[in-house]
């Protein structure tokens, strides 16, 4: 059996390009793994991982 690597859930996805400002510390950002929402703040991958909950451990 053969795997395509480029399908599925796990498939990279592709990145939005464009020009935003971290909502939190204000430096740029250039792409995104997903289109924003023009209501919500966006958060660059330093301030997204002080905000988001403790991953659980054992």
């Amino acid at each position: 059996m053969v795997f395509n690597k480029t399908d599925g859930p796990r498939a990279p996805k592709p990145k939005i390009k464009g020009d935003w400002k971290c909502s939190e510390c204000a430096c740029s950002i250039t792409e995104l793994p997903f289109e924003p929402a023009p209501d919500r703040p966006i958060y660059c991958t330093d301030c997204w991982a002080k905000k988001r909950p403790p991953k659980f451990s054992r």
